[in-house]
């Protein structure tokens, strides 16, 4: 996935290039430029990932996925004590609370205490958690000094957020906003990215999301059909079935997400451009991507219509990295809301 590139970067860039050329045949060169909308190559054998695998990963997912953050510990009406409740690790005291809210979510937040040095009699506890607001947790303390491992776990309807812009027509769920503008509706994944779930709930809280914008668009095509499957033998781009912007928003100091959860590329995929703050939302199943990208939300399939709205905007044609991208000749505004 490109980024777009200042003056500077460019002319490094350029010197890179050309000592490439020099020691890369021609052919190997088209073959990775045909397959690729990102700046690193990727495995023939991720190209042809068989549906059988793509279904394995979402079980994963749904199943299995369970991950916090290092180093801080959550606030909350405790459901179960951690002083009679003791469990391995944090995956454990993370499937504990998924358990609890499966039906009627009783435990949407936990905290594990996994660091045998710091935690002492300690070591193990599992304390698992209500918050008045999932999307607005209550925050004890954080910091290298803390001990306790968190996670966020959401109940079915908490976990969609909105991201409003100007284009396009939404379902009814649009018309309970004054504004008279749209808003795309997108799932999130606090247990298997959430790192990246909490930036985004950050800029929840902000009044405005100013920064936050579209500025790359490219159709599917004839390349990818309506349900986003790739036409068999047609190119992989470009253009290369996405929307891509950027998170910056004014009042928020980002810092760079290392890589969490990877599964396939599929349509309606939210995702990190590398380590943010870059992302894109794809229009189509890229299993030529896989692996490649942190996915932490996915919008939902009825708002699917307004991406492909802005997918057709006026472009200018750009090159990034020697890949051809098209660049919206104006950018699209984003702005974050609660559901």
């Amino acid at each position: 996935m490109g980024r777009r590139q200042t003056d500077s970067e460019a002319g490094r860039f350029a010197l890179l290039i050309l000592f490439l050329m020099g020691v890369i045949s021609c052919c190997i060169v088209y073959s990775y430029l045909s397959v690729a909308s990102v700046s690193s190559p990727l495995d023939l054998d991720q190209q042809n990932a068989s549906s059988e695998e793509a279904k394995e990963e979402k079980k994963y997912v749904e199943n299995l996925c369970c991950r916090g953050i290092e180093h801080l510990e959550l606030w909350g009406e405790a459901v179960k004590w951690g002083s009679d409740f003791k469990v391995n690790s944090s995956e454990q005291c993370c499937l504990a609370c998924k358990e609890m809210c499966d039906g009627p979510c009783l435990c949407d937040s936990w905290v594990f205490c996994g660091n045998r040095q710091a935690c002492g009699s300690r070591f193990g506890e599992c304390w698992l958690k209500k918050q008045k607001n999932s999307l607005d947790p209550d925050q004890r303390e954080s910091g290298d000094h803390v001990m306790w491992t968190s996670g966020l776990i959401f109940a079915k309807g908490e976990d969609v957020v909105g991201l409003e812009t100007e284009y396009g027509i939404l379902h009814i769920k649009v018309s309970s906003f004054p504004t008279g503008l749209n808003t795309e509706e997108f799932h999130l994944f606090p247990d298997c990215a959430p790192y990246s779930v909490a930036y985004i709930l950050e800029l929840l809280q902000l009044r405005h999301s100013a920064g936050c914008q579209f500025y790359r668009a490219e159709s599917r095509g004839s390349f990818w059909n309506s349900e986003g499957n790739h036409v068999e033998n047609a190119p992989f781009g470009p253009p290369f079935a996405l929307v891509q912007g950027t998170l910056v928003a004014h009042g928020i100091k980002f810092k760079e997400i290392a890589l969490e959860f990877c599964p396939a590329i599929e349509r309606g995929s939210v995702a990190w451009v590398g380590s943010g703050p870059d992302f894109f939302i794809s229009l189509a199943n890229h299993v030529e991507w896989k692996k490649a990208y942190t996915v932490f939300g996915s919008v939902l399939p009825r708002d699917m219509e307004i991406v492909e709205k802005i997918s057709q905007l006026p472009t200018k044609p750009e090159v990034w990295s020697n890949i051809n991208v098209s660049v919206l000749e104006k950018p699209v505004m984003l702005q974050f809301q609660r559901i």
